[in-house]
């Protein structure tokens, strides 16, 4: 069933969000790889703007350039065609402002370093004086539930609290924006639930941008403030649905609530679907 204009008129994101400034300009961007005699498009013509403190959920289809999307953001690629635009500057290299976070949490952390060691190699890479690093780190690890876990390692810990301490180095280093790859796939239900109000909660205490990615409808909708949906072949984006639910969320109530059915409804038929 189609939404009518009424309906889709009540799920559009509040003012208060639209008014916010524009932090990330991403203007008709285009990006493709040597193949064979030619070369692969990956994105086309792709055009998005992304306000400071807003929460954006990007979903696709395996292959439609979400991952590729997000490298680009984070100076990690660069883009063949169009311009990135970040706080004023264009995005031509990697920056402490925009962190990333990974899906595979496992190769993010290093092995030989306690939970407080992961923690200290993002401030020592940066400028603030040595002598705040405890109390950061202490403030860090009790944001993200870990202050039990300081002097464990990487291996002693579940693959859920593995994700929040990666989390936790990509706050030390104070990034205006969290880059945010599929980073709960890996994990069972219960935890990515808990880390997904985790991960809420810090976004709106602290006011930080998030970009995340995703394939997950529900997911994409529960955090987001917006979702952008995107089509393969090549990349580029065919929906972006204003998410207008109250904060803070629930994984219950939320996910009950008329409104969030409907925008399910609305965002399911961007994802391709066997035939």
């Amino acid at each position: 069933m189609e939404m009518s204009a009424t309906q889709l008129s009540e799920l559009r994101r509040p003012d208060a969000v639209a008014s916010r400034p524009i932090l990330l300009s991403i203007d008709k961007v285009g990006f493709s790889v040597p193949a064979g005699n030619g070369k692969l498009t990956i994105l086309e013509d792709l055009s998005l703007e992304v306000r400071e403190g807003e929460f954006v959920s990007i979903i696709g289809g395996s292959g439609c350039g979400k991952t590729t999307l997000l490298r680009l953001i984070g100076g990690l690629n660069l883009p063949t065609s169009g311009t990135i635009t970040f706080d004023g500057a264009v995005v031509d290299r990697p920056s402490r402002k925009r962190a990333v976070v990974f899906q595979d949490y496992t190769k993010a952390l290093l092995p030989w370093r306690t939970v407080v060691g992961n923690i200290k190699l993002a401030l020592d890479s940066g400028t603030t004086p040595a002598d705040t690093h405890a109390a950061t780190i202490d403030r860090l690890l009790q944001q993200v539930g870990l202050s039990d876990a300081a002097d464990r390692f990487p291996r002693q810990l579940s693959g859920g609290m593995q994700q929040r301490l990666q989390i936790a180095r990509c706050l030390a280093l104070e990034p205006k924006m969290l880059l945010m790859d599929e980073p709960f796939g890996a994990l069972d239900a219960i935890t990515r639930q808990n880390l997904q109000d985790e991960v809420s909660r810090l976004a709106k205490q602290t006011g930080m941008t998030v970009i995340f990615i995703t394939h997950d409808i529900e997911e994409a909708t529960y955090l987001g403030d917006r979702v952008v949906a995107m089509e393969s072949r090549p990349g580029r984006i065919s929906a972006v649905l204003d998410i207008n639910l109250p904060w803070p969320r629930d994984q219950l109530t939320t996910r009950e609530d008329e409104r969030f059915l409907r925008y399910r409804h609305e965002l399911f038929k961007y994802l391709p679907r066997a035939h």
